[in-house]
C-alpha cells in the first residue's frame, strides 16, 4: 500500500511541475527579451505569445502548453499499467475506480501548477492548451469535439478568449454525452469554472467590448495574474 500510494503521490507532484514549466515565459524571454507578464494580458500562455511575437512562436507554445497536459495524464496510466504488472496495487484497491480518481486529480493539479507556476512566482498562463492536452488525452473524442467549439467559434468571433470560454462550458456536456465516468465529469465542471475564473478580465472586455480579435494587440495595462 505504501509504494501505491507513494507513486500516486509522486505523480501527482510531478503534474504541478510538468503544469508549471514555463513555456510561454521561456520563448519571450529568449526569442524578445522581455518578461511576457509585462505585456499585453500578463498572461504566460499562447494568446499572449501570439499578440507579442506572431504566429510561429504562439503556435509552439500551445503545442508544448498542450503537451504537458498529454504528458502528465499519459504518466497516470503508465504508473497504472507498471502496477499491474508488477503487484503494486493492493488487492483492496479497485484499478478502474482510482484511475479515473487519480486522473482527474493529476489534471487539475497540472492546471493549477500552469496558471500558477512554482517557478513565476505563483504566476502564468490561463490552462486553455494545457486543459486541451489533458482532454485528448482523457477522453480524445472529448478532447477533439472541444477544439472543434473552440474552432468555430474563433472562426466566427475571431476573439480567443470567448472560444476558450465556449470551450470550456462544453467540455462537462461532451463528457455527458459521451457517458464518460463520473470525476471526468467533475473535472469538466471544475476545470472548465476555472478556466472561465481565469478570463474574468476578458469577460468584462467582452462585455464593453474592448477585447481585442486574432491580429490586434491588447492597448490595456498587463492584467493581475498572481
Amino acid at each position: 500500500m505504501a509504494i501505491w500510494l507513494t507513486g500516486c503521490a509522486a505523480i501527482v507532484v510531478i503534474a504541478y511541475l510538468l503544469g508549471s514549466f514555463p513555456t510561454g515565459y521561456i520563448a519571450v524571454k529568449q526569442l524578445k527579451g522581455i518578461d511576457i507578464r509585462e505585456v499585453g494580458s500578463g498572461s504566460t500562455g499562447a494568446t499572449n505569445v501570439l499578440r507579442t511575437l506572431g504566429k510561429g512562436p504562439g503556435a509552439f507554445v500551445l503545442v508544448l502548453d498542450s503537451l504537458k497536459g498529454v504528458l502528465a495524464i499519459a504518466l497516470v496510466y503508465w504508473l497504472f499499467n507498471l502496477a499491474a504488472n508488477q503487484n503494486f496495487i493492493p488487492p483492496t484497491i479497485d484499478a478502474k475506480l482510482w484511475q479515473p480518481l487519480i486522473v482527474t486529480l493529476t489534471g487539475l493539479v497540472a492546471i493549477l501548477g500552469h496558471s500558477k507556476s512554482i517557478f513565476l512566482g505563483f504566476t502564468g498562463g490561463k490552462s486553455v492548451a494545457i486543459s486541451l492536452g489533458i482532454l485528448l488525452a482523457m477522453n480524445w473524442q472529448v478532447g477533439l469535439a472541444t477544439a472543434g467549439v473552440f474552432a468555430v467559434c474563433a472562426a466566427i468571433s475571431r476573439i480567443v478568449s470567448l472560444s476558450s470560454i465556449m470551450g470550456a462550458i462544453a467540455v462537462p456536456i461532451f463528457m455527458l454525452l459521451l457517458h464518460q465516468p463520473l470525476p471526468y465529469i467533475l473535472f469538466g465542471i471544475a476545470g472548465g469554472l476555472y478556466v472561465i475564473l481565469r478570463h474574468r478580465t476578458n469577460v468584462e472586455r467582452l462585455l464593453a467590448g474592448t477585447e481585442p480579435k486574432i491580429g490586434q494587440k491588447l492597448t490595456t495595462e498587463p492584467e493581475q495574474t498572481a
